[in-house]
């Protein structure tokens, strides 16, 4: 067994190539066996969001606080509440985020597939998160 306390977590900001704005990602597992499934707490400051991208093996996020916004190439931007858990389909290009007004908190769950989890992608354009 292994515990990890409450605000013990790495911690960094979210690279400026994978995302816009103001973004921090605490890493909340996959420091044992980096061959399963990682997941990690994102906050997203208002505007804030990821570039398009896909994962191998599929997505779940769970929206913790805040209010978010997500889509799916081709698809209508939706909004995104606490308690929303929200399912992208491998390979599906997708992006989410914060709103314009409010800040968003969610976990982000993928499983791995030959050592990776994400393909990123261009950054979403102001014109695609204002449409």
């Amino acid at each position: 067994m292994d515990i990890t306390r409450a605000n013990t977590f790495p911690t960094m900001a979210g690279p400026t190539d994978w995302f816009t704005g103001s973004v921090e990602v605490e890493l909340l597992f996959n420091l044992h066996d980096k061959d399963r499934v990682g997941g990690a707490n994102v906050t997203f400051q208002p505007g804030a969001r990821t570039a398009w991208h896909t994962h191998p093996l599929g997505q779940t996020l769970i929206v913790t606080a805040g209010k978010g916004l997500v889509q799916r190439w081709g698809g209508p931007i939706e909004e995104i509440n606490p308690g929303d858990v929200v399912w992208f389909a491998p390979g599906e290009k997708h992006w989410h985020g914060a709103a314009h007004d409010s800040a968003m908190t969610h976990t982000a769950i993928q499983e791995l597939q030959d050592g990776k989890s994400v393909d990123w992608m261009e950054q979403v354009s102001d014109e695609q998160y204002g449409a």
